[in-house]
């Protein structure tokens, strides 16, 4: 991981990180559940019974669009944050998808998701479960 920005020598941009991770991810949270919502009244009602099939649909696609154009969502987007591989660069469609996946699977598995917010919350790079198998970081965005 040498092409992301050190932690030691430039800890302005793991800064946080994990708080505004929790922030952004409650905002994505209310967001997609918004979505549903307007899903649910377009099909007057009757997603309903779908619902939690409509949920992970529509949060996949979400963090797949988002994360593929921008690194982001737009929760991360609103705290200043973004992903980034090890490389140092912005997310890719094939990364975002990866990404997304590790997200779904921690969230299938309470034990596996505790595990990736104490990483989360020990780790010089803040990174999750899903990150260090990736090689993904999140980072401050630069200013």
């Amino acid at each position: 991981m040498t092409h992301l920005p050190d932690p030691d020598r430039q800890p302005e941009f793991y800064r946080s990180v994990t708080t505004k991770r929790f922030v952004a991810w409650l905002f994505d949270i209310a967001f997609i559940s918004l979505l549903c919502t307007v899903a649910i009244l377009l099909t007057f009602g009757l997603g309903f019974f779908i619902l939690a099939l409509i949920y992970a649909v529509v949060s996949f696609v979400y963090r797949v669009v988002t994360i593929a154009n921008g690194s982001a969502t737009l929760g991360m987007r609103f705290m200043g944050i973004e992903l980034r591989d090890a490389f140092g660069e912005k997310m890719d469609t094939g990364k975002a998808i990866a990404h997304t996946v590790g997200y779904f699977v921690s969230m299938m598995f309470p034990v596996i998701q505790i595990i990736s917010v104490v990483m989360m919350m020990t780790s010089a790079r803040c990174q999750g479960l899903t990150d260090a198998f990736l090689g993904t970081a999140m980072i401050n965005q630069r200013a």
